[in-house]
């Protein structure tokens, strides 16, 4: 996509809006009543506002809609957002890796941060080893792209996910699902309010998830990828008085799911791999028994599991003019995994081995008020913030190196690392006229980071990779770090009419900086720099013809300094994968957003989105610019570079096989999702709703130095399923498939090995509402 195709892109789409304004215009003097798409109430700008008045890039579903395109988790939410795509992390089921806007992270160790945040409830969630979690009774799900620093604060670079759950009702009331999959996949989930009085209500939730797995090891003959997941989740709500409310929160979720690596098995259909370790944590590890890590690791097989407890306290004042909102929140997450990266060999100790044990605690505070002044002509978001973090991972890297089963440990430490933020913020709107809002918002951040190696006793790890914090620092690396950091926001909006709004807006965001935790020797703990995005946006929000048509368009361009890259690179001598995350280029991005909801119908509901962009890396760091010229002087004729040599400086980081810089990864060039549902009145009370979600991703790179292995070619997805309805008596049975035709995509590639996505699954369910 060239820069002369998006401005005649922007040139047919402000003709569009012309239209579209006029029309709806003369649609408006002949309108009786107000029909057609339900209004969404958002607090992107931490306040409730209509989504169609907030200048912000925004995608909104509310709990309706989402049953409807069958969202049931996190990762689901990839399907519909434009310019957002996403997967498990390498290895781990549980764990999501999101990609807005070219910006990304797929390491869970806790020295990296991610650039999209997940927040429920208002709380933020450092960690992304948890984050692929089932919605089992939300209220609505807001999906903002762009850098989000001055509200939401740090790691919002590319935008944040925000799950607003369901309060506590006044009345008696719930739901219960039961249903039934593709692998013996068994699912229950339910939730029910119970109100004591009318000032103290309560509610409970919960679900369950079991599978026998979608991937076969041929050779220990057992399945694996599979879920066994469960948890439940209390809510109060507290009516103090008319103006005091506290909700409280306990949740408690134990999830097990695996993502080893497997190939598509084209003779039988199945996915297949041959990792010679076993499955679960406890007894027989492998087929041939070899300890080889330290602790309790050694005894592990391959498994993912994390248990997560939360808890969230939101204690709100309010008056006439200004809200005041107290929330506590508290994340303790228990991460154990063994992976396996072995796909087409058989050994007995298995292939590249990853193993972790990490305890994760969170602790956040926040002072919010939200007021108007100015006899309204002003309204206002002031606030503070503060986080702490205390971490401790236990992690082993290890390969095999032989079929003999002789297995190489190349490192066995202990990290322990603690993160200490605090902000302060504040937003204002003004109404310069009745019309025409000017925005000004400013954050300041104040963080302060630490680490801490220590080795494992295990002999079996080279001497030089024995190291410890005192090794670290006696090689000159700095083991704390402090940011202090400013960003602002300025906006405009201007109110066309009542069902057009025009608004521009510029947006700083960072994300921290954290060290390459995953180096196996002291010299190669390096730290790396804050990542800070300046985003520069211009669009329309619209409700056109009687509400019958919402039409969203968004224009972008992001300047990303000190650009944070995951990479990894296979030591031809060794067989290792080498990690490292460094701050190698800038990147700049520019592209449109569009999303279509409409019901031209009563019963009839279609969307679109389209996400465009074009990123690219600049402004090389020094030591990627010698590397480049490295390896275009050994891949010259007549240079005499051996392999190794030519393998030491290309196809490493972001330089490519063939001597040049790669694509920025995870950006491909466009998203297309379709789709929609109609009810067909049966008589009777009953309704058969048929729905389709058509999804069309480009092509793009998953491995930084762009091998042939990493690229992604364009793909098709589709979902579709029916339901059988009486809203009346409350009951619903539906069949559903996901990924109908089996689209193969990758989702991430370390050296040789290609991680795949789910196959295609199918379920059926009932539910009833009471």
């Amino acid at each position: 996509m060239t820069r002369s195709t998006m401005l005649r892109a922007g040139v047919a789409l402000s003709a569009l809006l012309a239209c579209a304004q006029t029309a709806n215009a003369q649609t408006q003097q002949s309108a009786q009543e107000n029909v057609g798409l339900e209004e969404i109430v958002v607090t992107a700008q931490r306040r409730e506002q209509s989504l169609q008045s907030v200048p912000i890039a925004i995608s909104a579903f509310t709990a309706a809609e989402l049953e409807k395109r069958q969202v049931t988790k996190t990762l689901d939410l990839v399907n519909f957002v434009p310019n957002m795509i996403g997967s498990n992390n390498t290895s781990l089921g549980t764990a999501n890796t999101y990609s807005i806007r070219s910006l990304n992270n797929t390491e869970s160790i806790p020295t990296f941060d991610p650039p999209v945040g997940t927040y429920v409830d208002d709380v933020f969630i450092s960690r992304q080893n948890a984050t692929n979690f089932s919605f089992f009774d939300v209220e609505r799900v807001e999906v903002l792209r762009g850098p989000q620093g001055t509200l939401f604060g740090r790691n919002t670079t590319g935008g944040a996910v925000v799950v607003i759950m369901r309060k506590p009702q006044e009345e008696f009331g719930g739901y219960a699902e039961v249903g039934y999959g593709r692998y013996d996949r068994i699912e229950g989930r339910g939730s029910f309010d119970m109100p004591f009085n009318d000032k103290v209500l309560t509610k409970l939730s919960a679900y369950y998830a079991n599978d026998n797995g979608y991937t076969k090891n041929l050779t220990t003959g057992e399945r694996i990828n599979d879920e066994n997941s469960k948890g439940v989740r209390g809510a109060l709500r507290v009516l103090m008085a008319d103006n005091v409310t506290w909700d409280a929160v306990i949740e408690y979720v134990n999830s097990q799911q695996g993502n080893i690596a497997n190939v598509y098995d084209p003779a039988t259909g199945d996915r297949i791999t041959r990792s010679g370790l076993r499955k679960g944590k406890t007894g027989t590890t492998f087929s041939t028994p070899t300890t080889f890590l330290a602790g309790e690791k050694g005894t592990w097989g391959l498994h993912n599991s994390t248990k997560t407890l939360s808890l969230i306290s939101n204690f709100e004042v309010a008056a006439d003019d200004i809200t005041i909102n107290f929330i506590s929140g508290f994340r303790g997450l228990s991460h154990e995994f063994m992976t396996d990266r072995l796909t087409t060999s058989t050994f007995p100790t298995g292939g590249a081995v990853n193993a972790t044990d990490g305890d994760y605690d969170q602790y956040t505070q926040e002072i919010k008020a939200n007021g108007t002044a100015v006899d309204g002509k002003l309204e206002y978001v002031i606030g503070a913030f503060y986080l702490f973090e205390d971490n401790t991972t236990d992690f082993a890297d290890g390969n095999n190196t032989n079929a003999a089963g002789v297995v190489t440990t190349f490192a066995d430490r202990v990290l322990r690392n603690k993160t200490e933020s605090m902000a302060g913020y504040l937003q204002i709107d003004y109404n310069v006229a009745e019309e025409l809002t000017f925005t000004a918002g400013i954050r300041y951040t104040d963080e302060k980071k630490q680490v801490d190696f220590q080795p494992n006793i295990n002999p079996r790890v080279a001497v030089a990779n024995l190291f410890s914090t005192r090794d670290i620092i006696a090689g000159g690396i700095p083991v704390s770090r402090k940011t202090n950091l400013w960003t602002p926001r300025f906006a405009l909006n201007y109110q066309v009419t009542d069902d057009i709004m025009l608004f521009a807006t510029a947006t700083r965001g960072f994300k921290s900086g954290g060290w390459n935790a995953r180096g196996t020797n002291a010299g190669a703990i390096q730290p790396f720099d804050p990542e800070i995005v300046w985003n520069y946006e211009a669009g329309a929000r619209t409700d056109l013809f009687d509400n019958r048509l919402r039409f969203n368009v968004t224009g972008f361009y992001m300047d990303i300094a000190a650009f944070q890259l995951p990479a990894a690179s296979l030591n031809p001598v060794t067989g290792q994968t080498i990690f490292i995350t460094g701050n190698f280029a800038d990147i700049e991005n520019y592209g449109a957003e569009i999303e279509v909801t409409a019901a031209p119908v009563d019963g009839l509901n279609l969307f679109a989105a389209l996400g465009l962009q074009d990123a690219s890396y600049k402004n090389l760091a020094p030591s990627v610019a010698s590397q480049l010229a490295t390896c275009q002087q050994r891949l010259a004729p007549g240079s005499g570079a051996t392999p190794a040599l030519i393998a030491a400086v290309c196809n490493v980081g972001i330089v490519t096989p063939t001597g040049t810089i790669g694509k920025p990864v995870r950006a491909p060039n466009y998203n297309i999702a379709v789709g929609g549902n109609y009810a067909f009145q049966l008589g009777g009370d009953l309704e058969l709703i048929p729905n389709v979600a058509v999804r069309r991703v480009g092509n793009s790179w998953i491995s930084g130095s762009n091998p042939p292995q990493g690229r992604v070619e364009a793909y098709w997805r589709v979902n579709a399923g029916v339901s059988l309805d009486n809203n009346v008596s409350g009951w619903s049975v539906s069949a559903e498939c996901e990924n109908c035709f089996g689209a193969t995509v990758i989702t991430a590639f370390l050296a040789p090995h290609q991680f795949l996505d789910e196959p295609s699954r199918w379920a059926v369910r009932a539910k009833y509402k009471f």
